[in-house]
């Protein structure tokens, strides 16, 4: 069980290390889109009219796929205040709860979003603007982004459980 999760865990690191370059290189490709529209605008008097639109998509892009690397940086917001007045024990236990909580609406988040995708796809929706571009297309980024999420907090469950239950008894 244990090199399961070392692999699972190695697997999931090189996967949100590729996202998060992805997510970063949008971040930056945002902030040039939003530095030309501001030269256009102020310089040539000459505003764009998809800027707003595709720096729209990047850090919606961004944002969906940037979750499991904020997890795996465990950047997360945590509230700590009920944990600090349990025992070790109890608050092992209550994060294997919180974490299967975490995992199971980040799965229905997938689910929900992988079928808002193709149906979007199913019916050819595009954005109501210039460039009319097919919603499925940054619509993909939530189920991708939710996967990778769900993928971690399964392994962190299973570690949980493991590490709390399983690894007592190795060492007894």
């Amino acid at each position: 069980m244990k090199s399961f999760l070392d692999a699972m865990k190695c697997f999931l690191d090189k996967l949100t290390y590729i996202v998060g370059c992805f997510a970063g290189l949008l971040i930056f490709c945002c902030g040039m889109m939003i530095a030309y529209e501001v030269v256009c605008r102020s310089v040539f008097n000459a505003p764009t009219e998809w800027v707003m639109e595709l720096s729209t998509y990047c850090v919606t892009v961004a944002g969906f796929l940037g979750m499991s690397v904020t997890y795996a940086a465990k950047k997360h917001i945590h509230v700590d205040l009920l944990l600090t007045k349990l025992s070790k024990s109890a608050c092992d236990k209550l994060e294997i709860v919180t974490t299967l909580v975490g995992a199971f609406y980040s799965f229905i988040f997938m689910v929900k979003g992988a079928q808002m995708v193709m149906l979007s796809h199913e019916l050819n929706n595009c954005a109501p603007t210039t460039l009319q571009t097919p919603l499925w297309i940054p619509q993909s980024s939530m189920p991708i982004g939710m996967g990778i999420l769900f993928l971690y907090l399964v392994h962190d469950f299973l570690e949980k459980l493991y590490v709390t239950f399983c690894s007592k008894e190795v060492n007894k």
